[in-house]
């Protein structure tokens, strides 16, 4: 029996899975480590934390034995996309990684949009340059940090640089790569011309690797500190959406993932490259070869039920503890008592500004339709709606391109409230499929590590063989036609209070 490591290195901590090659879970284990915003729109983080948790994972896995460390044959990471980790020349970090959800280059990517034009722009890359990706933020520290720039060596992504800790080898694998802003995601490799017209060494960027290929092989030096063995297989592994989409098996047309984590994620697979002119939403590379993926992403999804239990989520927390129940069941189980469309509340979830489908940094989370009558349940149920009314805006522009959806596989934070998952089915107006192992992206990760070492000659084989659906949610049809109403209302929102955003912005950096 061989066993495989799924890891993932998330924004709120890492995770990692030990997975026999039947699909069975032998642990997982969770790690968190702190998140910093030194200023309004910063978010950064120590990539040192990330290694540190990865090495405490790994170091318990083996001391207890649940497995000889002989038997565990590759390990498969995965991990946040975009965040930018910048190496000198002896590979150590030179500043904290600025992260996927900072949002302080939107002056550079205006720049690179304006110097070389929207239309050439989406034909070298795809996608429009966008603060959250990796290219914004390499030429915010060329203008802000010259120093630190001057130092650069090599940039890796956050998995990409743990492959490098656990084996030595330098490598970014495609679908990461493929978020970077510097990568012709047609053609599969990095694009000189984006890069030149730019000034950025493409010396600065590793070789792609594949997700299914092995990049490398754990050293001495980390059997002696985790206890596994030398020579284990790490192979590329995949972008957390990436991975996560290789989770619930989406991996063919007629598939969509809803992913309800910190972001949210709605994501397609296409086998014919295409992307949306107007930029609106994503095209990126597939760990399959010759397959893309559209995916559209909302910046605050989870992190906005979050936001308000951190604010307001006293009660709850207590009531947790006592109860020895999740905080979040419980707000899910209050907002389930207040009525479909909570009393006319709508919640615009632009916490971090928003990427789908309003690229804007400067947008802000709303609370519209509030009255003397609203209460905590209707907020509550608010947020969920206005969530999932956010990424009912990727599956319409989808849909306007001529892609058709026959089934919804949900997971992450939204999949594990029954609520959370009527909504997203009612709102969709589609069945909602619940896997049988919600464990996001680090499962993915394990079914690559598997697919590498040739325990399934495919990702699909491995697909087919460990991923299955638990629960099918059919949406209730007289609530799907409220919720369309209220949605027509919340798409008009935005247009609405754009100006006023902008205002916002200039406003706080005047009392800075």
């Amino acid at each position: 029996m061989g066993y495989f490591i799924g890891i993932d290195i998330g924004t709120g901590g890492t995770k990692a899975l030990l997975v026999s090659e039947k699909g069975e879970i032998l642990y997982k284990a969770f790690r968190e480590y702190p998140l910093y915003t030194p200023y309004p729109l910063w978010t950064e983080q120590d990539p040192l934390d990330w290694w540190d948790a990865t090495l405490s994972i790994l170091s318990e896995i083996t001391e207890l034995s649940l497995v000889d460390p002989d038997d565990i044959k590759a390990i498969g990471l995965s991990g946040q996309m975009h965040t930018l980790v910048p190496l000198d020349k002896d590979y150590n970090v030179i500043r904290p990684a600025i992260l996927w959800s900072d949002q302080r280059t939107e002056k550079e990517c205006r720049y690179v949009m304006e110097k070389l034009g929207e239309k050439r722009v989406m034909e070298l890359i795809s996608n429009p340059v966008l603060p959250g990706f990796t290219l914004g933020k390499i030429l915010w520290m060329k203008n802000n940090e010259p120093e630190n720039y001057e130092r650069i060596h090599k940039i890796l992504l956050p998995k990409d640089y743990i492959r490098f800790k656990l084996t030595g080898e330098l490598a970014i694998e495609i679908t990461d790569a493929a978020g970077t802003a510097c990568f012709s995601v047609k053609e599969g490799k990095w694009s000189e011309e984006i890069l030149s017209e730019l000034n950025i060494p493409l010396d600065f960027f590793p070789e792609v690797c594949k997700s299914f290929e092995v990049c490398g092989e754990t050293t001495e030096e980390i059997e002696r500190l985790t206890g596994i063995k030398r020579g284990t297989k790490v192979v590329g592994g995949g972008a957390d959406n990436a991975c996560g989409a290789i989770g619930a098996g989406i991996i063919k047309e007629g598939r969509m993932l809803s992913s309800i984590g910190t972001s949210g994620v709605i994501l397609v697979p296409i086998y014919t490259h295409r992307f949306d002119k107007e930029g609106r939403i994503h095209t990126f590379n597939h760990s399959i070869e010759n397959m893309w993926y559209l995916m559209g992403v909302e910046l605050s999804a989870g992190m906005s039920l979050k936001w308000y239990k951190n604010i307001n989520g006293i009660m709850e927390e207590a009531m947790a503890q006592i109860l020895k129940k999740d905080p979040y069941d419980i707000l899910s189980e209050e907002a389930a008592s207040a009525p479909v469309g909570a009393r006319g509340v709508l919640f615009l979830p632009y916490l971090s500004g928003e990427r789908t489908p309003h690229k804007d940094p400067f947008a802000r989370g709303v609370f519209f339709g509030m009255s003397i009558s609203t209460t905590r349940e209707d907020m509550i149920r608010a947020i969920m709606e206005g969530v999932t009314y956010g990424l009912m805006d990727s599956v319409s522009i989808m849909e306007s391109l001529g892609v058709e959806i026959d089934e919804v596989r949900a997971i992450g934070g939204g999949a594990k409230s029954p609520l959370w998952r009527e909504i997203q089915a009612d709102v969709f107006g589609r069945a909602v499929s619940i896997m049988e192992k919600d464990e996001g992206p680090a499962y993915g990760a394990a079914i690559l590590a598997s697919v590498g070492v040739f325990i399934f000659k495919d990702i699909e084989e491995g697909v087919e063989a460990l991923v299955k659906v638990k629960e099918v949610v059919e949406p209730d049809r007289e609530k799907t036609d409220i919720y369309r109403e209220y949605y027509e209302i919340y798409k008009k929102l935005y247009p609405a209070l754009k100006d006023r955003f902008v205002e916002l912005k200039r406003l706080d950096e005047k009392q800075r």
